[in-house]
């Protein structure tokens, strides 16, 4: 009798094992083209040294070497100063795939599914034919650790050529190198430079040094010396959670009531909140979650979204904070207006994350550049699929001319400008494994469009102010070219010395005069700094004197910053409209020693709004 086809096709059916998926589907996880093989090996190692770092509390100082060892190949190396990793999980964490220790974890972080670095192994074996060459040591007084590892694609299990103890001059840390077919390029926004320089802005507690292929040292150098609050790790929220992992939890749970199960595997309910919910469901507190059926758990999810339950905790989250982000930009780029942002915690599937956002404006940006965008996720740049990003389309969604910002046909915005995005949150929704893209989750968007607005409102002001002063500009220059003539003119009909004319330009100005005299005396210079308010505004700002020589008989009195060397002064002037003050002290020097007096320095006006001889306005 003929065997059935049915039979003999079952007989060619057998599993596969992920390293093997992974070894020709290798395009998934970001390595589809030299230039980005590099990126991406750089990218999830130097993740994976941040993550440790910060873990261990410790301020990350890494170094990325990349090095060209053939005509086809390239050889990376990181290095961390983070707490290494023992030698038993040194061989699975960096060949194994789909082995870490935070899928299952609801906080955030960098990595989640344990495939990053060991999808780097795996493709720098398959193309260079070498493998991955490991050192770790985990404190000053143990061993450090090498180790020379392949991954064995039939069982996804990893294969030990070496394993020896070394000497190594670090006190404790990882050292990975790989060789693999790739190519290293500049100049472009895809390029390692371009990755370290996001993750430094975005990560301005770490300190990364990158040494090119020709020997060329860049150091992203640390902005604070303060780590992030680190993400400590909560259950699942109801609002969002899906149908289907409701299911299973309520199957899985070892809680033997629905008020239980409740109370202790979803957070923000408490014993009132259960009670609530089981109500509106219209089901025991009693019930045995195991027998709740499809009907139930949908029951539940319409309860969840008709009670008021409490936001979500964002303990679980570390995000940036405004201020770091605005180091962060300001520390990389030359920048006339930064403003940042940051939301409040919302969800998405049951899981919390907060939109941070920072705009750039000016400065060393081109204004016919179209706009640089600054993506991120859980602190990682996103340097591809840009349009097929929720962000991208969030900052497609506004109308940005309504900010006076050009934006050809409803695209994105062009301009001297930057805008960054960043999503912290417990679970990034990811358009495909290689994580370069957020999916379009309503969710994301709304909150990213929501934060860009509030920025973009601020820009709009600050545009309209460097509009008005611009004109203020344009009339002062006018106004310095007349007066001047018209002085001199009358002077010579008159037969006078020409007068100082400042006051007058600033009074018609409408700005703040500023006018330092000396007057000469025996042995002592008495010096008088008159100040005078004719904007139609409060004026507020510092005014310094730094000066080689000491003061005395200052009325007011003024607060001395520092003595090592210079004597520097700083008076607080507070001015109503119309309202003028004067400084006075006294100098022992000589009297030709007055004309090199250094100017007087004011700061926290717009300089636009100063009028005066030897005065200096500090940004």
């Amino acid at each position: 009798m003929k065997t059935p086809v049915a039979e003999q096709l079952a007989k060619k059916q057998q599993s596969i094992s992920i390293a093997e998926f992974f070894e020709k589907n290798r395009q998934i996880l970001g390595f589809d083209s030299a230039p980005r093989c590099l990126i991406t090996t750089v990218k999830e190692a130097v993740d994976n040294a941040l993550d440790a770092c910060e873990e261990a509390d410790i301020l990350p100082d890494i170094i990325v070497f990349v090095e060209n060892t053939t005509k086809e190949t390239i050889t990376t190396i990181v290095e961390d100063n983070g707490p290494g990793i023992t030698r038993e999980q040194i061989p699975n964490v960096f060949a194994k795939l789909l082995y870490g220790s935070r899928f299952y974890a609801i906080k955030q972080s960098r990595g989640q599914q344990g495939i990053g670095i060991s999808a780097a192994v795996l493709y720098s074996q398959l193309t260079s034919g070498k493998p991955v060459r490991i050192i770790s040591k985990i404190g000053k007084n143990y061993p450090a650790h090498y180790f020379e590892l392949i991954i064995n694609t039939k069982t996804n299990e990893p294969q030990i050529l070496k394993d020896e103890e070394i000497e190594w001059d670090r006190l404790q840390g990882i050292r990975i190198e790989l060789e693999m077919e790739a190519s290293y390029v500049k100049g472009r926004r895809q390029s390692v430079y371009e990755y370290l320089k996001d993750t430094a802005i975005i990560n301005p507690h770490a300190r990364i040094t990158f040494i090119e292929p020709d020997g060329n040292e860049i150091r992203f150098e640390r902005a604070t010396d303060r780590l992030p609050a680190p993400a400590k790790e909560v259950l699942p929220h109801p609002n969002g959670i899906e149908l289907g992992t409701l299911l299973k939890m309520l199957r899985y749970t070892e809680r033997k009531r629905l008020a239980a199960f409740l109370r202790h595997s979803l957070s923000k309910i408490g014993l009132y909140t259960a009670e609530e919910i089981c109500s509106k469901a219209g089901l025991d507190p009693d019930t045995d979650p195991h027998l709740i059926d499809l009907n139930g758990a949908k029951k539940l999810i319409n309860a969840f979204k008709n009670v008021k339950i409490m936001a979500p905790s964002t303990d679980c989250l570390s995000p940036i904070g405004e201020q770091l982000i605005y180091k962060g930009l300001e520390k990389e780029h030359t920048i006339d207006f930064i403003a940042t942002t940051t939301r409040t915690a919302s969800v998405h599937s049951g899981h919390p994350f907060v939109v941070e956002a920072g705009i750039a404006y000016g400065g060393s940006l081109r204004k016919d550049q179209r706009t640089n965008i600054l993506r991120f996720a859980n602190r990682v740049p996103l340097l591809y699929q840009q349009g097929a990003c929720a962000i991208t389309h969030a900052i497609e969604n506004i109308k940005w001319r309504q900010y006076s910002i050009d934006q050809p046909g409803g695209s994105l915005p062009v301009g001297p400008i930057i805008i960054l995005v960043h999503v912290a949150s417990t679970h990034i929704p990811f358009t495909s494994e290689s994580k370069e893209a957020i999916a379009d989750v309503p969710e994301i968007v709304s909150e990213t469009e929501l934060a860009l607005k509030e920025l973009a409102r601020k820009l709009l002001a600050y545009i309209g102010k460097q509009k008005a002063l611009s004109k203020r500009r344009e009339k002062e220059v006018i106004i310095h070219k007349l007066l001047p003539r018209i002085a001199a003119k009358t002077s010579e009909i008159l037969e006078l010395p020409v007068p100082d004319i400042t006051p007058v330009v600033a009074k018609i100005m409408g700005n703040v005069h500023i006018k330092r005299q000396v007057e000469q005396r025996e042995k002592v210079q008495h010096v008088i700094i008159q100040i005078r308010n004719n904007t139609e505004t409060k004026q507020k700002f510092m005014l310094y004197e730094s000066l080689t020589y000491p003061i005395y008989n200052p009325s007011p009195q003024p607060e001395i910053i520092t003595t090592d060397g210079e004597y520097n002064y700083r008076w607080g002037i507070n001015l109503k409209p119309q309202e003028g003050r004067a400084i006075f002290y006294d100098l022992t020097i000589p009297s030709e020693a007055i004309e090199k007096l250094p100017p007087v320095i004011v700061e926290g006006i717009d300089k636009e709004l100063v009028t005066g001889t030897k005065v200096m306005v500090m940004p």
